[in-house]
Order: C-alpha cells, then sequence, then structure tokens
C-alpha cells in the first residue's frame, strides 16, 4: 500500500518523535523545513492555551516556507496525543488541532475510536504507536491509519520485540503505513528499517542534542557522551517501561542497578520511589541508538548527515554499475 500524499514532500522518510518538554516549535519547525516530519506532544504546550499559539505559528511559518521555497517545500508536522484517561486535556486538544487541521495526529496510551474519527473529520491521518502485536491490532481494528512499532532500545516508553520480529509479524497482516522506532540513529539505520519493511523511520533521541530542543546543555551533553550500555530500562517512573539515561538516575541519588518496580497502575509520571527527581524533567529520557551522536548541532545539520549516511548506505548495498 502506497504512503499518504502528504509524505511525498519528505526529503529522507523520517519521522522526528515527538518528546516530553523537548519538542517545541523551533525544533518542529526546523525538522519540517529540513525536510522531515517535525512533531511535538500537545502537552508540551502549557497551558493550554498555548497550543493554539504553537499551532498557528509553526502553520504560517511552514506555509511562508512553502511560498519562498517550492522547489523544496517542507515536510508536514505532526501532534501527538495522550489518549489515555488520565488526559484531561484530550477533548480541548483535539478541538484546537481540528481547528488547525492539523495534517497527522500521533495517538499514544490507548486507541480509540473517536479520537481517529474526529482526526479524519478534518481530513487528518492517525498514526498510533503500539509495542506489541495485540496491540497493533486493536489500534487498526478501531480506524488508526497507521503504525509506529516501538521497538527494544527505543527512548522513552518503549516495547522490549526485536525489530526484525516485530515488523515481519505486521506485514504478515497490515499492507499500511508503518514506522519503526528503537534505536534509529544513522542513515544507515533508516535504510535498515525500510529493508525491513517498515515505510518510515521513526527517530527521537538524536534531536535532543540540537541547537532548536528545548533542554538543558546537562543534557544534551549526555546524549553526546553517552553509549547504548549507559541506557536503563524500568517502570520506576512512570509506571510504564521505558529507556533513561543512566547518568540522570545517578544524579537523582538512585542505584540505575537497584531501581523497584513500580506498583500497578501508577502511571502518575512522577518521581521514582523517595526520590523527588521528576521522569523527564529530571530522569533523563533517551534511547540506545545515541552512540552515533557525536555533536550538540542545529537539527538541520542532523538532517543533512543523516541523508548523507543514507544515500551512503544505499551505494554500499546496490552500487551502481559504471
Amino acid at each position: 500500500m502506497a504512503l499518504p500524499a502528504l509524505f511525498d514532500r519528505l526529503r529522507l522518510p523520517v519521522i522526528g518523535a515527538p518528546l516530553f518538554i523537548i519538542s517545541v516549535p523551533d525544533l518542529v519547525i526546523a525538522q519540517c523545513k529540513a525536510g522531515i516530519v517535525g512533531s511535538f506532544p500537545a502537552l508540551n504546550a502549557r497551558p493550554q492555551s498555548e497550543l493554539d499559539e504553537w499551532l498557528h505559528r509553526i502553520t504560517e511559518e511552514l506555509a511562508a516556507w512553502n511560498r519562498d521555497h517550492p522547489e523544496r517545500p517542507a515536510a508536514p508536522f505532526a501532534v501527538n496525543q495522550i489518549v489515555h484517561k488520565s488526559n484531561d486535556r484530550l477533548e480541548a486538544d483535539l478541538a484546537t488541532c481540528a481547528k488547525w487541521q492539523v495534517p497527522i495526529v500521533i495517538t499514544s496510551l490507548g486507541a480509540r475510536e473517536d479520537v481517529n474519527h474526529a482526526v479524519h473529520g478534518w481530513g487528518g491521518i492517525t498514526l498510533h504507536d503500539v509495542i506489541n502485536d495485540r496491540f497493533a491490532h486493536k489500534a487498526v481494528e478501531k480506524g488508526a491509519d497507521g503504525l509506529i512499532l516501538v521497538c527494544a532500545g527505543a527512548g522513552g516508553h518503549a516495547g522490549q520485540l526485536n525489530p526484525f520480529a516485530f515488523v515481519a509479524e505486521t506485514r504478515q497482516w497490515f499492507d499500511g503505513p508503518v514506522i519503526l522506532s528503537g534505536a534509529i540513529a544513522t542513515g544507515g539505520a533508516i535504510l535498515a528499517a525500510r529493508a525491513m519493511g517498515a515505510d518510515l523511520a521513526y527517530i527521537g533521541s538524536p534531536f535532543i542534542a540540537t541547537k532548536e530542543a528545548n533542554a538543558g546543555a546537562a543534557y544534551k551533553d549526555a546524549i553526546v557522551a553517552a553509549r547504548a550500555s549507559d541506557i536503563v530500562y524500568t517502570n520506576l517512573f512512570t509506571g510504564i517501561h521505558g529507556n533513561y539515561l543512566r547518568q540522570s538516575i545517578e544524579a537523582a541519588g538512585l542505584d540505575p542497578d537497584a531501581l523497584p518496580e513500580s506498583g500497578p497502575g501508577r502511571m502518575n509520571f512522577g518521581s521514582g520511589g523517595n526520590s523527588k527527581a521528576k521522569a523527564w524533567r529530571d530522569i533523563w529520557g533517551s534511547g540506545q541508538g545515541i552512540g552515533s551522536v557525536h555533536d550538540v548541532e542545529p537539527a538541520a545539520h542532523r538532517v543533512d548527515r543523516l541523508e548523507a549516511e543514507y544515500h551512503a548506505a544505499l551505494q554500499r548495498v546496490a552500487p551502481q554499475k559504471s
């Protein structure tokens, strides 16, 4: 099945993943201008009224870019909606997205038919992130247009499945858009995702270490310095298993190698154990792919690098005949 037409403007088959706190209009606009989908969680706009201002700015700046650069129009943008019952802003946020006709809505923590129907009503598409086959089936049954397969090694809330297995099983029954998430940080990894059967790669952690990201210098520097072995998988901080930087856990006074399990149904996105550290603010999410991130640089430069690596990888596996 072909991808929806709005993806025709992509320079690379990539969606910049929505990063809690970190993804703000500066980053989203830079990603879209560079030719990949930029996205942000609706909850990053606080108070709720600020979401309208963010969408106004993003829409206007990308429209101006397209007028000035018809030869290389911006990629579409996406808004991530937490559809879990704990999100008391969902209805208001969806109304704001409808006002600005957000082209792509990424849904997380539950699949809801009414949300998909609402997005389709203004002409948008929905992509739902899932960590296993059961959730993937539920999402499609409830009307999601595409699936984001969140595999082992992904930053933040992540699954445990190997991407080779998850993509292969999904393609046995689903021919719609498939986006792969999990330790993708190079152009070669983007190509590998496509060779596996995914349509697009989902890249988050490398964009933390960009000039436009709303992260402190210490967080950005930690992304540059860390390796895959520095990532800790735990459910302590939010009640849902996720990947976090060891350095930030240690800075909070906790032992990354002796973290207790969270109680069932916790899901309060707050502090872990007796620590006053807050998930995402003090306990830093990150995927395992960050060993390939060596500098803090503008988002456009990171996309340039990914594109060069992607074409180099293509040349290696399918060299042109002279």
